[in-house]
């Protein structure tokens, strides 16, 4: 696990330094070791420059260090993530001829791409964003995993002298560290925040700068830089064969055994639930040694699993750490965790705090449970959106305005505090009555945070850059996928881009990193998903909400009455947090109409929202107060405007 930067084209010292202000400002990621590579010492030639933060976690020697050149060929890697069957490829590899001098996977990494070209992609099954300078063909290759585990930010720039360059970097904040990067808010990445409480890619906050897709590649030339990506992985498609629990069970052990492979220590995360409780079960029966666990303890009853967990620790006998944490000492860390957001997003700050006590308490890659409820049906999305579906088709003859009419009736009876619509389900009926059956638009509209009447208010020059909170390109893409698939497979797909590829995955990433630590994610592993999609809808998903087939194939051995309650995740008294303790420090950011206005935002219309929730209006959660609040005071802190 790493953090990489780079530039593509003809540049001169000025920004091979600006390059180095980006490594540091990621130093974070990588705080075992720092090094830089520039293929050609002639400034006025097209060329490329690499720059890489360590954090060790296989082959702890110098000799794995990065980015790594290949002697004979002059290919050079510069890599963040993890290849997990690279003792696979390793093996192969060395029955063609091929001589290791190193312990590594990145070292595997850099043999196959000189061996196998862009055709390596294929066989890499990990976690990963990658940059590869082929001197050959005079290019890098960029490329990032196929779920989107690592991230992979890039920007076409001017240099000093007006020279067109691609930089490149593992987070958007090291792209404006480096002051190539033109520090102005993106209005198209807005639109789809404050619908979703995180940007949906691949345009990042930040106007210009765009993530490489998941499981996409680009070609990057030395004397003409542009990124163009390709797809080599799309999530996939459904079919219809009979679930065989014995080989979903060998496929989730095998992607739990290679995510144990660690030079430092390891841990799992337990909150005691269905998922996470796989995994440790998973990595017992690994046989690998004494199994590391950890919780997250709490002293609010109410959002304390550390019970839970305890149990299964028992029942396992893992060697178990409850790491209590105070409501004041998680107060504490709200600042830090703030900082440690490398876009606004409504989450994270859960995650990065769970990270940071994880690595005080010495360990460096822990194991998480992240996934199981997109691929078997955890999410309430999975009974709402098939159920607004049928709605839709059995009202599509009634007339719009009809329709629109009921909804008006609805709200009046209804009603809300001091005037202010409520922003939950029943406040967007009306935008799910607009769907009209639609599984994307029915889908975004079950996690909207606000309404699109509201939306418009906060933003009134929205208008229609992403008329359901998705990029237009990505909705098409997102159409397309989901044609044809059964309602809950269709449900799943979009879980997968979505929560989890543009939310989840982007948080875990930035709040692991901030705290120095490796998160790796083996639900998420693509063989396994792959594997999952092709099993019939019925026997993968149903009773909806059980995730069954989970319970099934990862938790053998384990007393089924361990996990009989209800669902729940790694909650905090948030709620009464934003009406107390934090109250003053969002009202100094709502509060501040100049910063409100600054990140694009109307401040008539945050104040209003931001009274309400004060004064108690039904149907408004602490999440819409925090989304906002977490935007502003992000764009004031990393001087982004609009």
């Amino acid at each position: 696990m790493c953090g990489i930067a780079g530039v593509v084209g003809a540049f001169g010292a000025s920004v091979v330094e600006a390059l180095g202000a980006s490594s540091r400002a990621q130093a974070h990621r990588g705080p075992d070791g720092a090094g830089a590579w520039t293929s050609s010492p002639e400034e006025a030639a097209p060329r490329a420059h690499f720059e890489h933060r360590r954090l060790s976690i296989l082959d702890l020697s110098s000799a794995a260090a990065q980015p790594m050149r290949h002697a004979a060929s002059g290919v050079v890697v510069c890599f963040n993530g993890e290849i997990y069957n690279f003792r696979e490829l390793r093996a192969e590899l060395e029955r063609e001829g091929v001589r290791f001098h190193t312990r590594s996977d990145t070292e595997v990494l850099l043999e196959s791409y000189v061996r196998w070209g862009e055709a390596c992609l294929q066989r890499l099954r990990g976690m990963f964003a990658l940059a590869l300078f082929d001197p050959a063909r005079r290019c890098v290759l960029l490329a990032r995993d196929r779920l989107g585990e690592k991230p992979l930010y890039w920007a076409q720039v001017r240099g000093p002298g007006g020279e067109q360059l691609v930089v490149f970097a593992s987070e958007l904040r090291a792209l404006l560290a480096s002051g190539l990067v033109e520090r102005k808010l993106s209005g198209d990445a807005l639109a789809t925040y404050l619908w979703n409480g995180f940007v949906y890619g691949p345009q990042s906050i930040v106007a210009g700068v765009q993530e490489l897709p998941a499981g996409a590649f680009a070609r990057v030339e030395l004397a003409a830089p542009r990124v163009e990506p390709q797809r080599f992985w799309s999530l996939p498609r459904s079919s219809a064969r009979p679930l065989e629990r014995a080989e979903l069970a060998a496929k989730l052990q095998e992607s739990v055994r290679l995510q144990l492979e660690s030079d430092v220590p390891l841990g799992v995360f337990l909150s005691g639930g269905v998922d996470s409780s796989a995994v440790a079960n998973l990595a017992v029966r690994a046989g690998q040694g004494q199994v590391r666990t950890f919780n997250i303890a709490f002293d609010v009853a109410k959002f304390d699993e550390s019970p839970h967990a305890r149990a299964v620790a028992s029942a396992l006998g893992t060697q178990h750490t409850e790491l209590r944490i105070s409501g004041e000492k998680f107060l504490s860390s709200i600042e830090a965790a703030l900082r440690a957001l490398d876009q606004p997003t409504f989450d994270g700050v859960n995650s990065y705090v769970v990270s940071r006590a994880v690595r005080d308490a010495g360990v460096v890659v822990a194991l998480s449970g992240a996934g199981g409820d997109e691929l078997f049906g955890g999410y309430a999305s999975f009974r709402q959106v098939p159920r607004g579906r049928r709605l839709g088709r059995k009202l599509a003859h009634v007339p719009r305005a009809v329709r629109s009419g009921a909804v008006r009736a609805f709200e009046a009876v209804r009603g809300g505090g001091d005037g202010f619509k409520p922003q939950t389900r029943w406040g967007k009926l009306g935008d799910a009555l607009d769907a009209d059956g639609d599984a994307v638009a029915l889908y975004q509209v079950a996690y909207a945070l606000f309404s699109r009447e509201f939306q418009q208010e906060l933003r009134p020059q929205l208008g229609s850059m992403a008329p359901w909170g998705v990029p237009q390109a990505r909705r098409r893409e997102l159409e397309e996928l989901c044609a044809g698939e059964s309602e809950l497979h269709a449900v799943s797909l979009l879980e997968l881009s979505g929560f989890l590829g543009e939310r989840l995955l982007r948080d875990t990433d930035a709040a692991g990193m901030a705290a120095s630590i490796e998160v790796r994610l083996p639900l998420v592993d693509f063989e396994l998903v792959e594997l999952v999609a092709s099993f019939e809808s019925s026997a993968r998903f149903e009773p909806l909400g059980r995730k069954q087939a989970l319970r099934d194939a990862g938790l053998a051995g384990l007393a089924p009455a361990l996990f009989e309650r209800p669902k729940s995740g790694f909650e905090m008294p948030f709620e009464r947090w934003c009406r107390n303790e934090l109250a003053g420090a969002i009202d100094s950011v709502l509060s501040d109409a100049q910063a409100v206005a600054a990140a694009g935002l109307e401040p008539r219309a945050v104040a209003k929202l931001w009274r309400a929730f004060q004064s108690g209006a039904p149907g408004l959660y602490w999440s819409r107060v925090w989304s906002l609040f977490a935007l502003v005071w992000w764009c004031r802190e990393h001087q982004v405007r609009a």
